[in-house]
């Protein structure tokens, strides 16, 4: 009987937007970096990058979309889209995208969307509002089976854990998280007495388990004092301590830059600042090269595309998402030697 022998081609392949190109390239190289040690005989699978959709418009503006060599390339394949619909006027293409590929014989199907944009709105507190994270959760739920079941899409540091409910069993929403990137630099031999800030309750409920055990915690609340909020010390050690301000996403950054106030006049020696999606609608980043509060550093992911851009500016500092997204995708874990 002839040896069955393994197909010369990569089992997983990778499309992307054209916005998300450089995280792309950056997760395939991630994905080919592991190397086998000698008490581990695992073998990191290589996964393909594909630059063959043709991202092009009519000339009314509607998308015109054409991916080469579909049946080809995505039969009995493990298929992988990173997406980014940070912006609306993204959405229509990246859902036909999404609607299509699994319906050519695919193995598997992942969509892997860092982030989550109608995440804010996941509740109705008052009569009239739209919860908007439930419409696009519905529409992501229409993505069609593939050859294994499901596809499974994949978030970074959704805004509220119980939006995963919002899916319908059509799809899987596996939710990831990328603080063990600051964690990493946290760690770091030259940081010395870092404590933990968290900017206002719901931010503690989220991430406080990831951090209780490495240092020590800092919670902060909002207080409305006439027309303006403002962030105040709930509890927490903040005397001659480097203070890192954790949370999900930044829109204007105001809240921000409440807290950091706050910490520095109880005596923080230092302020930083961690969010995994740098939203900054209108450039509204530009408020933290000339604020009243010094940060020290600000770090930001590139799950969304402008990121990379507003990393080139202080204090911005640039964390990728590749290693996360690489190890969550081939089933290693970031943290282990």
């Amino acid at each position: 009987m002839a040896e069955l022998k393994r197909p010369s081609t990569s089992p997983h392949i990778l499309y992307y937007h054209p916005k998300m190109v450089r995280l792309a390239k950056a997760i395939v190289e991630g994905c080919q970096s592991w190397k086998k040690t000698e008490n581990d005989e695992r073998e990191r699978e290589k996964v393909e990058l594909k630059d063959t959709i043709q991202w092009e418009k009519f000339p009314d503006g509607w998308p015109k979309i054409f991916v080469q060599n579909v049946k080809k390339d995505c039969a009995g394949r493990n298929v992988i889209f990173l997406g980014t619909l940070h912006s609306p006027d993204l959405l229509f293409e990246q859902l036909s995208i999404l609607y299509t590929l699994p319906r050519y014989l695919a193995r598997s199907f992942t969509f892997i969307l860092p982030y989550f944009p109608t995440g804010t709105m996941e509740r109705v507190e008052t009569e009239g509002e739209v919860a908007t994270a439930s419409t696009f959760a519905r529409l992501l739920s229409a993505t069609p089976l593939c050859a294994r079941g499901p596809c499974k899409i994949l978030i970074f540091d959704i805004h509220a854990l119980q939006e995963r409910f919002y899916f319908t069993d059509n799809v899987i929403p596996r939710l990831e998280s990328a603080v063990p990137l600051i964690l990493r630099e946290m760690k770091k031999p030259d940081m010395t007495n870092v404590s933990v800030a968290f900017p206002d309750e719901g931010a503690f409920k989220r991430f406080h388990s990831m951090f209780e055990k490495d240092f020590p915690l800092i919670t902060c609340i909002k207080i409305r004092e006439g027309g303006r909020r403002n962030v105040k010390i709930k509890e927490g050690l903040v005397t001659d301590r480097h203070c890192f301000i954790v949370d999900d996403l930044v829109m204007t950054g105001g809240t921000l830059i409440e807290c950091a106030k706050a910490l520095k006049s109880a005596g923080a020696s230092k302020v930083s600042a961690y969010v995994t999606h740098a939203v900054f609608p209108n450039s509204s980043w530009k408020k933290f090269q000339s604020c009243e509060v010094s940060f020290d550093s600000f770090y930001i992911t590139d799950s969304i595309p402008h990121a990379v851009d507003i990393s080139q500016h202080r204090p911005f500092k640039l964390l990728s998402l590749c290693d996360v997204i690489s190890n969550a995708l081939l089933g290693f874990d970031l943290l282990q030697d």
